[in-house]
């Protein structure tokens, strides 16, 4: 019996591969570890300004309701001060704007800028 035996291809990832794509996961894991709580934050800002507004009758009450919210939610970016505020047909409309730097490695760095506002969106047209 003369059996020859089958040689077939392997299949797998190879250690480097291995390694490659393990690396690229951490550096994502870690951009997402440092990006998630900024987005938190800036929900939690967006959140305290409409309370802010609708709790307030002029800017000043409006400054202090945002600085009291802002305490309460442990947000540290803003304050009352930083808030551009308009009334807009007997109507206060917020607005702010900001950038969060967020350290990554050695000199590198990434910047988000965020921005909202209580203004309601312009109606859409229809097409035509």
């Amino acid at each position: 019996m003369n059996r020859q035996p089958s040689i077939q291809r392997q299949r797998g990832i190879s250690l480097t591969a291995l390694i490659f794509i393990l690396i690229i996961v951490a550096l994502i894991a870690m951009l997402g570890m440092k990006v998630v709580p900024t987005v938190i934050e800036y929900k939690a800002i967006t959140k305290a300004v409409v309370a802010a507004r609708d709790a307030g009758t002029s800017v000043r009450d409006i400054q202090l309701a945002f600085d009291k919210r802002a305490e309460a939610g442990y947000i540290e970016t803003l304050k009352g001060t930083d808030l551009e505020i308009t009334k807009v047909d007997n109507e206060f409309v917020v607005s702010f704007a900001y950038e969060k730097k967020i350290p990554l490695f050695g000199p590198a760095s990434l910047v988000i800028d965020y921005a909202g506002t209580t203004a309601k969106a312009a109606p859409r047209r229809a097409k035509d």
